[in-house]
């Protein structure tokens, strides 16, 4: 079973799918731009895993289909799990977020389901493919210095609710070829550098980790802060 990992193609997907549970473990230190940052590197690899499978030559149909079906899971994984994790983290138990979490994972299932079962006939997806999720969550991060705080979270939960929706209609969308390579290329190179950089959260506190948030209220006066002001209220001192 190992020896299908010794399989080029396989390898970059096994790898995506490593580098999206680092994403997630960095989303749960409270650390979303990171996360966000890594899994778009999943994304990559989900690219070039494809290239790569059709220029190996001699490749066995069975270690195809392995790959086939270990691509639709790491992809579940990077693009299904991960911004439903990052969505619940930045939500804090917003309803809306739950929701929308819960609606992008089932679509992202069934999309990936499907297309299984289907594949692309004419060349073109049947359904927004899931891992648009990358992109969006990305450019929604990115754009995090210029939302409210108080509102982030809801517009991330519509955002990927929306897309979870594209996701299982019956849109056509035309595979990623030629330019288009390019194009996601240096988007997940440049998004990635820029959110790891942390030059956007210049003074912003880092998001609580979970079950966190409830334990960020003030801290009680000391004794020592409590026998002072006492002093300073005795008349004539």
């Amino acid at each position: 079973m190992l020896r299908q990992l010794a399989d080029p193609a396989n390898a970059i997907t096994g790898t995506g799918l490593v580098l999206s549970v680092i994403a997630i473990s960095l989303v749960l230190a409270g650390r979303p731009e990171a996360g966000v940052a890594v899994a778009l590197w999943a994304l990559l690899a989900d690219h070039l895993d494809g290239v790569v499978a059709k220029r190996t030559r001699g490749r066995a149909p069975e270690t195809g289909e392995v790959g086939k079906n270990l691509d639709s899971l790491a992809d579940l994984v990077s693009a299904g799990i991960f911004p439903a994790i990052t969505l619940l983290v930045v939500g804090q138990g917003l309803l809306l977020s739950i929701v929308a979490a819960a609606t992008l994972v089932l679509a992202s299932a069934l999309r990936l389901s499907y297309f299984n079962v289907f594949g692309s006939p004419g060349g073109r997806f049947i359904g927004v493919p899931t891992t648009y999720a990358l992109p969006v969550t990305a450019v929604m991060f990115l754009a995090r210095p210029f939302i409210p705080a108080i509102v982030f979270p809801a517009l991330l939960a519509l955002a990927l609710f929306g897309l979870a929706a594209l996701h299982v209609t019956p849109v056509r969308i035309p595979k990623t070829a030629g330019a288009m390579y390019l194009v996601v290329t240096v988007f997940c190179v440049a998004a990635s550098l820029a959110l790891a950089s942390g030059l956007w959260r210049a003074g912003q506190a880092p998001d609580p980790r979970p079950g966190q948030a409830e334990n960020l209220e003030p801290a009680a006066p000391s004794l020592s802060s409590l026998s002072t002001d006492l002093a300073m209220d005795i008349p004539g001192r």
